[in-house]
């Protein structure tokens, strides 16, 4: 199906968003190789995730190798980067810095890069994930600043001023209806927050506390409608100022909190 109409109605069919502007990536990809391009059509359609495909995903205007076994980065999760910089507006600060559950590493990589002078712990349990972000630390040059801890959250060790987290948020019972390239090809470990999607959050909240100095901050994102819940929880394990911020729609993202 090497013909750039035929395959963008294919995609269509398939139930594809944007079936055009796909086609055409997964075409670049290809290098114009008809029969490359008719294989990559054919994961496209199956609904694996084009970032899957073409092994590639910006956040933060960085380029993030990604494939099977760790969560594609999106966009809303640029609010916690901007949250962050909003709490500590000098980039000159020698920020010890915690990313728990870190994925490709994007939280951390882009933090990093806006902290020149900035130090890091990037936390996976998954050694696939570990794998990718390691990779993409050093993609950034950002490797000697940054440890790759491969092991649970409970196990993290050290004294940070900043914690950032993208956990999992998603209700079981919810998964089976996310879009397919979600439900079928990501991780469910990264996306799967307990019956009430809450479970991560309540875990976290005293392992941050434990791991944050005195009047540190953590910056965790959140699923929709969960603010109300999620702070609830953070005051309720001792932290203060507890706020929101919106992602570019408009939606509490991040939830906001300070050590005492």
């Amino acid at each position: 199906m090497s013909d750039l109409l035929a395959a963008v109605n294919a995609l269509r069919d398939a139930g594809i968003d944007n079936p055009r502007l796909d086609a055409r990536l997964l075409w670049a990809h290809a290098g114009g190789d008809p029969a490359r391009f008719d294989a990559l059509l054919v994961r496209r359609r199956a609904r694996e995730p084009l970032a899957y495909i073409v092994g590639r995903k910006e956040f933060w205007s960085l380029e993030f190798s990604v494939g099977p076994g760790v969560l594609i980065p999106r966009p809303d999760s640029e609010t916690v980067v901007e949250a962050v910089l909003a709490a500590f507006p000098d980039r000159r600060l020698a920020l010890d810095i915690a990313d728990l559950g870190t994925g490709t590493g994007c939280l951390i990589a882009a933090l990093l890069a806006e902290y020149p002078v900035a130090r890091g712990v990037a936390a996976d349990s998954s050694p696939a994930a570990a794998r990718y972000a390691a990779e993409n630390l050093k993609r950034f040059g950002l490797q000697t600043r940054c440890w790759i801890d491969i092991s649970d959250w409970g196990a993290i060790a050290g004294h940070f001023d900043v914690v950032v987290s993208n956990p999992p948020y998603i209700k079981t019972g919810d998964i089976p209806n996310l879009e397919p390239e979600v439900a079928l090809f990501e991780p469910h470990a990264a996306l799967d927050g307990g019956a009430d999607g809450l479970d991560s959050y309540r875990e976290l909240a005293l392992l941050i506390k434990r791991l944050l100095n005195p009047g540190g901050r953590t910056f965790a994102e959140i699923g929709v409608g969960q603010e109300k819940s999620v702070k609830k929880i953070l005051q309720t394990a001792g932290f203060i100022d507890v706020t929101t911020k919106a992602d570019l729609a408009g939606i509490p993202r991040v939830v906001c909190a300070q050590k005492p």
